[in-house]
């Protein structure tokens, strides 16, 4: 066929597929090359997610040649060279995009071999279809590689919901640390592979879903770059259960009140991370719930701690001189989790703040005074401001 009898329409349709193979492509070499982060200078994701992330990229790229060159030079859906790229595409993408996703989840390593072992059987299916075509077993193996993406994206649902979990219990600023978007990519994955197994797609339909794939990867590409690389909580110094026993096992104490704050410090005088531990914090196995109170009102409200940025739960722990594992158990006790408890103490200052202030007839704004109560972002201090006085920022202020 000569370029003459080529519609422009088929002319767009491979500009665009084009296109979708070679971002892919420079976002892997992007990810694997520079060292350096362009997109956030100040953030330094995960060596193990970069890698995972730039594998999807060069294996979403590979595919992109495959299907070119079999629909150039064959184009048979019954022939053995479509059960071959079918069945490679499917298994390669499957585990890089596991293998990213899982990455995204730091509270712990997630193994990627289940995803592995799942596809045993679509290699099983593809070997028979290559001998034995039938188009019953082809529709039978569609369905399998439907079902594992779907149990995949039903399993990040609750994964993310433990990651998320982990870091309430462990981060105060929880700003780009969230990994709601590895659910978005999952489904995007899914509802992509549903339209090019089950839909006789148009021509309309094709350029949709290339420009979703484009969405994809610029999304993906901004995730992994903004999400900071997450220490895990050392676990040198827990002691288990038996921490959990001495403090289930101490005298019942009356429910604590939210400490107050005083509104005379300055700001800055912050405790050091490396302050020496209270004589009280040696007392490991018979410190109870009064006694950790005690502590955290000694140091860290009354030094205001707490509007340090990034303060997590080790560096709390490791500054008030007890073991991690019971201060998690204390806030767990007092049903609320360490984020909760950070922010409340902030929300506290910036009320002291703000009637400080209004009572002297200062200028101030209330960005200024968020940044002053520990918060980086106006955005998540209007969210923890309205979870904990039920109103948003400007009702309350209007009220008081």
């Amino acid at each position: 066929m000569s370029i003459e009898h080529i519609s422009a329409e088929v002319i767009l349709f491979f500009i665009i597929y084009g296109v979708t193979g070679v971002i892919p492509l420079i976002a892997a070499v992007y990810l694997l090359l520079r060292r350096g982060n362009a997109f956030a200078p100040g953030v330094e994701p995960p060596v193990r997610l970069r890698r995972w992330a730039a594998s999807f990229f060069v294996v979403s790229s590979l595919g992109h040649v495959w299907w070119y060159l079999f629909y150039l030079y064959s184009g048979d859906v019954n022939s053995a060279a479509y059960v071959l790229v079918a069945v490679l595409d499917c298994v390669e993408l499957l585990i890089t995009m596991a293998g990213t996703l899982l990455a995204m989840l730091q509270d712990r390593r997630r193994p990627v071999w289940p995803a592995l072992v799942a596809l045993v059987p679509l290699l099983a299916f593809g070997g028979i279809q290559l001998f034995y075509p039938n188009q019953y077993f082809m529709q039978i193996t569609i369905a399998y590689i439907l079902s594992i993406y779907v149990l995949f994206s039903v399993y990040m649902v609750f994964a993310v919901r433990r990651y998320g979990r982990w870091l309430n219990d462990n981060y105060a600023d929880l700003e780009n640390k969230r990994v709601w978007l590895s659910q978005v990519v999952s489904l995007a994955c899914l509802f992509l592979l549903i339209i090019y197994a089950l839909v006789d797609t148009d021509m309309i339909l094709l350029y949709v879903l290339h420009l979703v794939e484009i969405i994809l990867f610029a999304l993906l590409l901004w995730r992994v770059e903004t999400l900071p690389l997450l220490a895990e909580p050392s676990t040198d110094d827990d002691c288990g259960e038996s921490c959990l026993e001495s403090i289930e096992e101490a005298p019942a104490e009356p429910e604590p009140s939210d400490p107050e704050l005083a509104t005379d410090a300055d700001s800055s005088n912050l405790s050091p991370l490396a302050s020496h531990p209270s004589p009280l914090a040696s007392q490991k196995g018979s410190l109870d719930l009064s006694q950790i109170e005690q502590l955290l009102a000694e140091h860290c409200v009354d030094t205001k701690l707490y509007l340090q940025h990034d303060l997590t739960l080790q560096q709390l722990a490791q500054t008030i001189g007890i073991n991690r594992f019971y201060l998690s158990q204390y806030f767990s006790r007092q049903s609320i989790t360490y984020n909760t408890y950070i922010n409340n103490l902030r929300i506290n200052y910036f009320i002291s703040r703000y009637q400080e202030v209004v009572k002297t007839q200062r200028a101030f704004t209330v960005q200024q005074l968020a940044s002053e109560s520990g918060y980086r972002s106006y955005s998540t201090f209007s969210l923890a401001f309205k979870q904990r006085m039920g109103q948003t920022v400007s009702t309350w202020m209007h009220d008081n």
